[in-house]
Parts: C-alpha cells; structure tokens; sequence
C-alpha cells in the first residue's frame, strides 16, 4: 500500500511532551503487552541477568516486571513526567541525576540500580552513554519515530546491540492512507531494509 501520505509527517518532541501531559496516552499499556509475554523466550534465549533497552519508553509496567526477573533495564523517554510516573505508580524509590554528556538530560535510577532512564531524545544516546544491550523491547518506539528518521533511529539502534542480542519489534498494520499516524505504518520491506 502506499506510505506517501505519512513520509512527510512530523510529530515534534512538544507534541509528544503535550500527549502526557494532557493524559492522552492511549498506546500505553497498563497490563503490559501479550506479545512480549508470548515472545519473552525469543528475547531472553535461555540467558539471564540480560541489559534490555526500551526506546521511548514512555511508563512500561514491563521494565518492572523483566527488572524484577533480575534484568537490568535502561529507557529513554522525552517526557520527565512519564519517567517520574513510571517510578511513583511502582512505589520505586529512585535518584536523579544529570547526564554530563547530554546538555539539560537527566538519568533516573532505582536506588536498587537496575532501573535507569534517560529523559532526553534517542538521538543523543550513544554506546558510550548508555552501553551496549542483550536485548530491546521496541514496542511503540519505531512506530512512533517521524518516517524521515527511521534510518536514523535504526542505525543507533543497531550500534547498541551486542551482537548475540535479541530485538523484538511491534509494528502495527493498516491503511496509511486512512490514517496520518503515529503509530506510522511501517511495510515489513521497510523493516528488512532498516534492520537486515
């Protein structure tokens, strides 16, 4: 089907920040998504203690419950109102600090340290902020990410991975043309192309 309605859309970092804020939040999950219950195999291969990454993390209730499996999980998300309600909704205590490496980021930490999130854009993380990751949950991440910057975002995506990792990918299928997205139909062919 034909993209071009939605290849020249852009969803600015205020719009995503005004989405929170006004509590329209439809595409998060309070029970957690089915399919990373399903395919939670696929991305733990038999391996524990595993770096797991969630880009755009919004509050996932599953970074708590793979941290609580005894995983360490890292997030970015651009709204501190969506990292701060994730630890307050868990009853987690955590720490702020700010990321010296990225002008006006913050990091939130569990005080039992195996929650860290980045406020700030994806496009200032790199490996030697964050590290490299066993496994990412990309659940509504590049789905979210304007058409213009997936190449972009999977090529930071890629050097964040290890090489034995695990990337578990939702996209949604539909008629672009009924809808301007986000979610921002991404063609499996697109996938191929962007990830190999």
């Amino acid at each position: 089907s034909d993209v071009g309605s939605q290849k020249k859309r852009v969803v600015t970092e205020e719009e995503w920040l005004q989405k929170w804020e006004m509590g329209n939040i439809g595409f998060h999950k309070e029970q957690g998504h089915p399919l990373l219950q399903k395919y939670l195999g696929v991305l733990l291969n038999g391996r524990s203690g595993l770096r797991i990454f969630f880009p755009l993390c919004g509050k996932a209730v599953e970074m708590k419950w793979l941290a609580d499996m005894g995983h360490s999980i890292v997030g970015v998300e651009v709204s501190e109102q969506a990292v701060k309600e994730f630890f307050s909704e868990h009853s987690l205590p955590y720490c702020e600090e700010p990321v010296s490496e990225i002008s006006g980021a913050k990091m939130f930490q569990s005080t039992s340290g195996n929650i860290s999130l980045y406020c700030c854009s994806i496009y200032d993380l790199s490996s030697s902020i964050v590290g490299k990751f066993d496994g990412v949950w990309d659940r509504g991440a590049l789905v979210a990410v304007n058409p213009r910057d997936r190449q972009r975002y999977a090529s930071l995506m890629i050097s964040l991975v290890e090489k034995n990792s695990s990337y578990l990918l939702v996209t949604v299928s539909y008629d672009p043309n009924k809808h301007k997205g986000p979610p921002f139909y991404v063609p499996e062919s697109e996938i191929k192309s962007l990830f190999g």
